[in-house]
């Protein structure tokens, strides 16, 4: 255990100019004071970690260090086959490098391990957009993703409803969200400010970040020159906060609901994830029958009335009496119809 954190903390100090305590912790999920003792370690064995104290300091390798305690097991190669998504690679443009690449790393291997594409290829397979849906790339995605790898800014036009807008960004990351394609980025402060997409809050993310649906653009044009990148963006976070706050703006209204412990079970499943979870952390006391009551935070009295339906006798609604008076309705029919 050990002895695979040491290579570890080799791996990363080689792949970095230097690193602080904290960061390595953090890398290795250990404390500070064992990142201290892994440094002597190495040290006493011969690598030349060295630590520089002080507010900038932190542990770096002396004269260019290089180990080759690089070899994978099975299971690491394999992994690193599963790393490159083929559809999002080629919506990118990016198949021939990513082909380029594997092979390069497969003449590499061991002879033992040569099979790694196939057999991880063998158990694994991701199909990213929705049922029913046929996935469309945007045109523009390419230059967009051209941009993100560059880190090149880009001047743009962007389609809200029936208008048209320009903007001036600095293009982050990429993200595929069943099967649509959107772009993170920093709008620049001259710049008319963006909308969010579908994906975003509609308004200013942290530090001027917002969240465009690449197929709204109707024109990219990327600049010559290189935008210096925010090192402390992390591109995972940024989007669940982002697809969180825009998943809590649209749950406007409120709905009082009494679920069964099998609707309590399945509410996630009818519902928005965030909704069920808000509205599960309101719950009551179970009643003598086991059933508990909730308020339920919801896009609209229409919407409700389709996602509730999908509980049946699972879930009675309390609240607003309009609602409610949906699914008597909805009862009345369906005994109509199965009653006699």
């Amino acid at each position: 255990m050990r002895a695979a954190r040491l290579i570890t903390m080799v791996l990363l100090l080689q792949s970095r100019p230097s690193m602080t305590a904290a960061e390595l912790a953090r890398e290795l999920e250990v404390s500070e004071r064992t990142v201290a003792r892994d440094a002597q370690a190495l040290s006493e064995a011969g690598v030349p970690v060295y630590a520089e104290r002080g507010r900038s300091g932190g542990y770096r390798l002396v004269g260019g260090y290089r180990t080759r305690l690089t070899g994978l097991a099975r299971g690491e190669a394999e992994a690193l086959f599963l790393s490159g998504v083929p559809g999002a690679l080629r919506e990118m443009g990016l198949e021939d490098a990513a082909s380029a690449a594997r092979l390069k790393v497969s003449a590499a291997l061991l002879p033992s391990l040569r099979d790694a594409s196939r057999t991880a290829a063998q158990r694994f397979h991701l199909d990213a957009p929705n049922w029913f849906r046929e996935p469309v790339t945007p045109p523009l995605l390419p230059a967009v993703a051209e941009a993100v790898w560059d880190d090149r800014r880009v001047r743009a036009r962007y389609r809200r409803g029936e208008e048209e807008a320009d903007r001036e960004l600095e293009p982050y990351g990429l993200v595929l969200k069943a099967g649509v394609w959107y772009l993170c980025a920093r709008a620049l402060p001259e710049a008319p400010g963006g909308d969010g997409g579908d994906g975003g809050d509609g308004g200013d993310g942290r530090d001027g970040y917002r969240v465009y649906r690449i197929d709204r653009f109707t024109a990219v044009e990327a600049g010559e020159g290189r935008f210096r990148r925010d090192e402390e963006f992390d591109l995972p976070a940024f989007w669940a906060d982002q697809a969180e706050r825009f998943a809590r703006s649209i749950l406007r209204d409120r709905a009082v609901v009494r679920l069964s412990p099998r609707g309590v079970r399945s509410l996630s499943h009818a519902v928005d994830p965030v909704a069920a979870r808000d509205a599960l952390e309101t719950a009551r006391a179970p009643d003598a029958e086991g059933w508990v009551t909730v308020t339920l935070p919801v896009e609209s009295e229409e919407v409700a009335h389709d996602q509730l339906r999908a509980l049946g006798p699972e879930a009675e609604v309390l609240s607003p009496a309009t609602l409610r008076a949906r699914f008597t309705e909805d009862a009345r029919r369906m005994t109509g119809l199965y009653g006699g």
